[in-house]
């Protein structure tokens, strides 16, 4: 499906990169007609021979520029088509000056007061037109002939076959820039842009190469056979046609195609700044990712704002003919486009103050998920289970959002669980505790909590909380541990409950029809407590005191006390001044030294020695040096708090 749409808005793309290429380059030629006000094009229309404009002529007194200019093309059209041969002369009497064939003894033209250039009288800009049209004509009756049309016919199927090749060609070197690209792979960071700034050029020229190839052989092809060239002529000057005026100008489909391609050109070029902005320029100042998408957002708006504001004013139109259109549009935001700006406000307000950044794993009311992207109206949200949403900009900033992956990413899972009234609460600590430690992706630091909530109607309530460093992995890890603490409370022997109630009887009969059923609480040998001494006995048996105890617990006040004593001394962990970098810390030791000397001192594993450390930072015993961490097994500084008194 996904290469289903890339395909298609390849084609799309293709398709109108195409379609302006035509329409710009077809209006290239005449430029006459982009640059005629509408004044001069009621005075002067062109005469035309096989889409070639010879020159113009004016309007007389009974004829307007238009009808006089169609007779004379008709006229000289039947010319064109005539096999006899083409001799022009100038007939000049009193009255006028006129233009014949002599030998079909054709009238041609009258050359008139308002055809004559500033500086020369009527008989000089006849013979000028004179030599224009000998020249037209002649080419004419050529382009005509059966060798002429013949010859044409072979050049042009030899530029489409050429044209195929090529493009064979062009098809062959991107199959070979899919390898090229897939096998090559730097070394440096830094080319790795380079790579992506050489591939986008490249396919930007597949994509172009192709188009302007096509279109060139197929405008030579029509310039060829002068009927197509007419045609040609006719497209253009049906594009150079007024539509619409603003202010005091007119403009054409022709004009306003150019300024879409030229907007079109405008927004590819700024693209490729930003590009290079935030790959060149602040990647090696070192700024992140989310600094270089807020300067590269910020950076392009403001761009392709000034871009389109210099764009028309060379196009020529009058901005403050648009204070209508801004008033208009201002009006419209204000009702029907309020959401639109609602939302691209917020936008900006997300991208400057960055509440939520890309990779950020949040909670927006019922959704959970991965911030892919953050765009000026919308913001893409990819779930869990791999499903991408569409959620409005706005709404981060009119509802509480939960970001996990906001500052600190270390966040809390609590898992409440009951067990039966009359349960051992030191072996419950223990099994939560014991499900806690096992699991990998559980912190050390801060240590696993076990809290007493409440005695409930039909159990004792707890609370393990644990932390996590990967938040958006906290419901599979609540599954396992909740597998993982199932498994430990039955090995302990400890039940999970169902909601109970006492029933109460009073008659006599009842009450001495069960004392005879049931065993009385004085039997000491009855099946079930037989069962529950059996039990009690293997737990006894296959736990030993300090499994039974956390460490926490089995510390002592004078244990700790000689603890830190024995570290002090000069068999204790190394205390000296420690440089890093730039800055000095005096009388500080480095945490994986610190757990090095409990696990060779007192036989602790690393686990419980770096719980050792975090009981010390609890206490207030012992601290990071900036406070900044907890106690981890690293390269980290820690100091006593008595020695900075």
């Amino acid at each position: 499906m996904n290469k289903l749409r890339k395909l298609l808005s390849f084609r799309v793309w293709r398709l109108i990169i195409l379609s302006l290429l035509i329409l710009i380059i077809i209006g290239l030629p005449f430029k006459n007609v982009a640059q005629n006000t509408t004044l001069e094009m009621l005075q002067k229309s062109p005469i035309i021979v096989d889409g070639y404009v010879l020159f113009k002529v004016g309007s007389l007194p009974n004829f307007r520029a238009e009808e006089r200019a169609e007779i004379i093309n008709t006229a000289l059209a039947e010319e064109v088509f005539s096999s006899e041969p083409i001799k022009i002369v100038i007939v000049q009497d009193s009255q006028q000056t006129a233009i014949r064939n002599q030998t079909t003894k054709r009238h041609l033209l009258s050359v008139t007061e308002v055809d004559v250039i500033e500086g020369i009288n009527s008989f000089e800009q006849a013979t000028i037109w004179k030599n224009h049209l000998n020249k037209a004509l002649a080419r004419g009756q050529l382009e005509r002939s059966s060798s002429y049309v013949r010859n044409a016919t072979l050049l042009s199927l030899g530029i489409i076959l050429g044209t195929i090749i090529i493009h064979c060609v062009l098809i062959c070197l991107g199959m070979w820039e899919k390898r090229w690209f897939r096998d090559w792979k730097p070394n440096l960071a830094n080319v790795y842009l380079s790579k992506a700034l050489i591939k986008s050029c490249w396919r930007i020229f597949l994509l172009v190469s192709p188009l302007v190839l096509w279109f060139s052989g197929i405008l030579y092809i029509c310039s060829l056979f002068p009927q197509a060239r007419s045609q040609v002529y006719q497209i253009r000057m049906l594009l150079g046609e007024p539509i619409f005026s603003l202010g005091q100008k007119s403009y054409s489909a022709l004009q306003l195609l150019l300024l879409l391609a030229l907007t079109v050109s405008l927004w590819f070029l700024v693209k490729g700044l930003v590009f290079l902005i935030k790959s060149y320029l602040l990647s090696r100042l070192g700024a992140n990712r989310n600094i270089q998408e807020v300067v590269g957002t910020l950076t392009q708006y403001i761009l392709l704002f000034l871009g389109l504001i210099t764009l028309l004013q060379l196009w020529g139109l009058d901005l403050s003919a648009l204070t209508i259109i801004a008033s208009v549009l201002g009006v419209g935001i204000g009702f029907g486009l309020q959401n639109i700006a609602n939302n691209f406000i917020s936008g900006l307000i997300i991208i400057l103050e960055r509440p939520i950044q890309v990779g950020d794993f949040i909670k927006l009311g019922d959704l959970v998920g991965t911030v892919q992207s953050v765009g000026a109206r919308s913001t893409q949200i990819k779930t869990w289970d791999g499903v991408s949403i569409i959620v409005p900009n706005s709404r981060f900033l009119e509802s509480e959002v939960i970001n996990w992956s906001h500052g600190d990413s270390t966040s809390a899972i609590r898992l409440p669980i009951g067990v039966a009234y009359g349960s051992d609460i030191k072996r419950v600590r223990v099994a939560l505790l014991k499900a806690a430690r096992e699991h990998k992706e559980i912190l050390v630091t801060p240590r696993p909590k076990v809290l007493f909530q409440e005695f409930a109607d039909s159990s004792l309530n707890f609370e393990l909380r644990v932390w996590l460093l990967e938040p958006r992995h906290q419901f599979r890890i609540k599954s396992e541990l909740n597998y993982a603490i199932e498994k430990n409370l039955r090995d302990y022997g400890i039940e999970i409950p169902f909601p109970q109630r006492d029933l109460n009887l009073k008659s006599s009969h009842l009450k001495h029809l069960i004392s005879n059923i049931l065993p009385t609480p004085d039997s000491k040998h009855s099946p079930q407590s037989q069962s529950d001494q059996e039990v009690d006995q293997y737990l006894r048996s296959s736990l030993n005191d300090d499994e039974l105890d956390p460490l926490e617990d089995r510390l002592t006040e004078n244990e700790i006390n000689a603890l830190v004593k024995q570290m002090c001394s000069d068999k204790g962990v190394s205390i000296q001044d420690r440089r890093y970098r730039l800055n000095i810390y005096p009388a500080c030791f480095i945490g994986s030294e610190a757990v090095n000397w409990f696990v060779k001192h007192y036989n602790y594993t690393r686990e419980e020695a770096i719980e050792l450390g975090q009981i010390l930072v609890e206490r207030g015993i012992i601290h990071h040096v900036l406070d900044q961490h907890p106690f981890k097994d690293s390269y980290l500084f820690y100091r006593f708090c008595d020695h900075e008194k």
